[in-house]
């Protein structure tokens, strides 16, 4: 256990410290402050709930592309490079490996999921300006100044005096003051009054992001997997089949799962991610059960067991000295 903690430990850091890690967050971010301004001009019926998804949308895709940048980063560029041999040699069992690579790049996913969340809720939070009259909540415009600008200061200070590096100290802060800034949130009201009853805080949103993480994590084991293998570019494109694969799951095998048993082996192999999304959920203002949270956690913890057993068996005959 010592060695899958400091390998994963080790691989949770390099993962930070790559640019295209605090890249695609910041480009989140991004996307999540320009998503309600875009969002009024829908001309729908609920521009809440068109937000809503606009912004599920950009968080699962966030943490899908940090997941397979992350994996392939971590594993077969370092195959390539042949520093894996090193650790191989120390020795650490070749199954260490690859649990250790999924762990680190399922905590960094992760924190990168966290931070979007927090973006998420916040966005929710400040509404939509459906006409003149209304005003943006200043109390989230104040927040998000704050844990921006605290960010940015702090970790330019520490890599001036300490020599740490920007991009991971600014990620690793940021979810420190966003933290800080959604539990204070929680309890202040738009109009600056202790007021936890209208924090403008949804449970359903919450239980979205939980279940978009599980089906992202799914994809990360896929990542691993296919990259003790292959190189980043194929990894992408199977981790995008595989996506894309999961989402018609229902539609291409389901359907006809009673008819064909090839059909239902397929129904059976093949994910379906459609399990991950509640949208449904979002527009018909339905609750999402605690027991649906937990039903979906063990679908996903048992899929992502079998896909690293492939992993694992795939990098026992993998040569890497």
């Amino acid at each position: 256990m010592t060695k899958l903690f400091s390998i994963a430990k080790n691989t949770f850091t390099e993962i930070l410290r790559q640019p295209i890690y605090s890249i695609i967050i910041v480009a989140s971010l991004f996307l999540f402050f320009i998503t309600g301004p875009l969002t009024m001009f829908s001309m729908g019926d609920d521009d809440n709930k068109v937000l809503r998804e606009i912004g599920l949308s950009t968080l699962f895709l966030t943490s899908l592309f940090i997941s397979i940048f992350a994996a392939s980063g971590a594993v077969a560029e370092e195959i390539d490079n042949k520093t894996v041999s090193t650790v191989i040699t120390k020795p650490v069992a070749r199954p260490i490996f690859v649990i250790s690579k999924f762990v680190g790049v399922a905590l960094a996913v992760a924190l990168a999921h966290y931070i979007c969340t927090i973006a998420l809720l916040l966005m929710i939070r400040n509404g939509i300006l459906d006409s003149a009259d209304d005003v943006n909540d200043r109390t989230v415009l104040v927040a998000v100044a704050a844990t921006a600008v605290l960010s940015v200061l702090l970790s330019a200070f520490f890599n001036y005096v300490y020599d740490w590096k920007f991009s991971s100290t600014a990620v690793v802060l940021l979810s420190i003051f966003a933290t800080v800034s959604i539990v204070l949130l929680a309890f202040i009201d738009r109009d600056w009054r202790f007021n936890p009853a209208k924090n403008g805080i949804n449970l359903t949103d919450i239980y979205a992001s939980i279940l978009l993480l599980l089906g992202v994590l799914s994809i990360a084991a896929m990542a691993v997997a296919l990259s003790v293998r292959f190189n980043m570019a194929v990894t992408l494109g199977g981790c995008m089949g595989f996506f894309m694969v999961g989402l018609v799951s229902d539609y291409a095998f389901g359907r006809f799962a009673d008819q064909s048993i090839l059909a239902k082996i397929a129904y059976f192999i093949v994910p379906n991610l459609q399990v991950f999304w509640v949208s449904d959920a979002i527009y018909e203002g339905s609750p999402v059960p605690a027991k649906y949270i937990l039903i979906t956690a063990v679908y996903a913890v048992c899929y992502i067991i079998a896909i690293l057993s492939i992993a694992i068996a795939l990098f026992q005959r993998r040569q890497v000295t």
